[in-house]
């Protein structure tokens, strides 16, 4: 597996934050009924609900870096090297600008979806995956930047969203993504994606000043394998 080499610290929080900010392009559908629910306009006042999960002083992305790079029980390591994979693409095949840090530093909220490792280790293992490849898949360099980017897009969302927000108490909520695709989550917080399915690790959300990160047991697909 191909490792991204970054020769400087400043690159590496320049590469996630461009990444991070790819997936946090998504949008999710708004229940208007359900008041949990943040939008990012940062002129909009916070409900009771969704304050139940305190804001920390760090954004979404400084919270990667610290869950990915921790000395003892480091997690998101290949989320993260998946994000690096993505944002250095756009860098040197697109033309694409590390100008966006101070973007994504900013208030507007955002709700992201992250696999464990455990769960990307799986996505490498997927038979059918490597079927339809046409060859085998040991890490996220064996696969195509394009669909690693659309993975990363279906799972996050637009607004800050505390679990009561994203599982609802009865039947399905629909959540819309950036790729026009969509996911569906139950009343026991199982994702039902369009090419498999996850579950919302309970207690387990994570709290940025720009957001809320779910972890969640699986890489949801946008397409059926």
């Amino acid at each position: 597996m191909k490792t991204v080499n970054l020769k400087k610290k400043v690159n590496l929080r320049s590469f996630i934050i461009v990444a991070v900010l790819l997936l946090s392009t998504a949008f999710v559908s708004c229940e208007k009924e359900n008041d949990d629910y943040i939008p990012s306009t940062t002129n909009e006042v916070e409900t009771k609900s969704a304050k139940a999960l305190k804001k920390s002083g760090n954004t979404i992305t400084e919270v990667a870096i610290s869950l990915a790079t921790a000395a003892e029980n480091a997690e998101f390591t290949q989320l993260v090297a998946a994000l690096s994979y993505v944002s250095e693409y756009y860098e040197d095949e697109n033309g694409m600008g590390l100008d966006l840090v101070s973007f994504f530093d900013e208030t507007d909220q955002y709700t992201v979806f992250a696999p464990t490792d455990e769960a990307f280790q799986a996505l490498y293992g997927n038979e059918a995956l490597e079927s339809l490849l046409g060859y085998p898949v040991t890490g996220i360099m064996d696969i195509p930047v394009g669909i690693v980017k659309d993975v990363l897009l279906y799972h996050v969302t637009d607004g800050r969203r505390a679990a009561n927000s994203m599982v609802p108490k009865n039947n399905i909520r629909t959540i819309e993504t950036l790729l026009g695709a969509s996911f569906s989550v139950d009343n026991n917080g199982k994702i039902w994606a369009i090419g498999n399915e996850a579950t919302i690790t309970a207690g387990n959300a994570v709290s940025a000043s720009n957001g809320i990160i779910h972890i969640i047991d699986n890489v949801i697909l946008p397409i059926e394998l």
